[in-house]
């Protein structure tokens, strides 16, 4: 049996702790290429027009995976406990998007659910995919509580590394973005580059403490619903200090982040903010030149600063 992942979504969140448990339990895997411009093309062709762009790729990495492998895994979740709490719709509803999507293929789905506002909490959801995969319960708790520990130590080790980048002298740009989005190779990754060749070290909101971000969260809002972005917006506060400007990063049009990044750009005057829009549409010249402008306005008010 192999399971195939699609490279798109949660992948860049839960990466470590699907490959581990999979490898743990002796289960072969693939997983989908970095995104590129035939990925793009199937996932226009298999989503709906409404879609975001993150939702378009998705589809692209799961039409890639057809024929390549036994199952492939979709993963929903819905909530993580607070009850005031969500994750976007789409994560909720991407394993029935896909299945009906491919309804006529018979597409054969590995999927877990985490939704513990109805008490099915991760490890009953592992339990149960493990159970599926035709392994005992005392193999599956290994696999998974090894599975967690190895995403705990990448996780902090994460975190620690992006510490050390906050003591260079180099300007420092927090991007605020959910990891699906700037660690995508065709959509996020050039907007990295793109700062480092302008000598900026760019600090990412998605690398930080997740329930200390949520704290934090409440000091900007305390009726945010959305996890993931209760999540990116404590981060700011986390970051804000040791950062000279700030890019929120989005996927077109997302619901969500259109919502939260207004707040951002209301609550958080004191640095300079840019609000980048990811489509589907092809070449970089565009974002270049407003990274160029806004690096640029930033050294100003430094230097107006230093003058001062």
């Amino acid at each position: 049996m192999t399971i195939g992942i699609p490279r798109a979504f949660l992948y860049y969140r839960y990466h470590v702790l699907w490959e581990t448990f999979f490898e743990e339990l002796g289960i072969d895997y693939i997983v989908s290429p970095e995104t590129n411009k035939d990925i793009l093309k199937r996932g226009n062709a298999h989503a709906i027009d409404e879609s975001c762009l993150s939702s378009k790729i998705y589809m692209g990495h799961v039409d890639y995976l057809i024929d390549k492998c036994d199952y492939i895994f979709i993963p929903r979740v819905a909530s993580f406990g607070n009850a005031k709490e969500v994750v976007c719709s789409k994560f909720q509803a991407i394993y029935d998007v896909v299945n009906n999507t491919y309804r006529e293929k018979d597409l054969k789905i590995l999927y877990y659910s985490i939704d513990v506002h109805n008490k099915e909490t991760e490890l009953k959801a592992f339990l149960k995919m493990g159970k599926f995969l035709g392994k005992n319960k005392a193999q599956v708790l290994k696999a998974y509580y090894i599975a967690k520990q190895a995403e705990k130590t990448t996780r902090l080790l994460e975190i620690n590394n992006q510490k050390l980048l906050l003591n260079n002298s180099n300007l420092k740009i927090l991007i605020v973005s959910h990891p699906y989005n700037i660690y995508d190779k065709y959509v996020g990754e050039p907007i990295i580059n793109t700062l480092k060749e302008l000598d900026c070290t760019p600090i990412l909101a998605c690398i930080a403490p997740e329930k200390l971000a949520r704290e934090k969260s409440k000091l900007i809002s305390k009726t945010l619903p959305w996890t993931f972005n209760k999540e990116l917006v404590g981060a700011i506060e986390i970051y804000k200090d040791n950062v000279d400007g700030i890019i929120l990063v989005s996927s077109f049009p997302c619901g969500p982040d259109s919502l939260v990044n207004e707040m951002i750009i209301r609550k958080f005057k004191e640095k300079p903010i840019i609000n980048l829009i990811l489509d589907d549409q092809e070449g970089t010249a565009g974002m270049e030149t407003r990274l160029e402008s806004f690096v640029d306005i930033i050294k100003l008010r430094k230097e107006s600063e230093t003058y001062e």
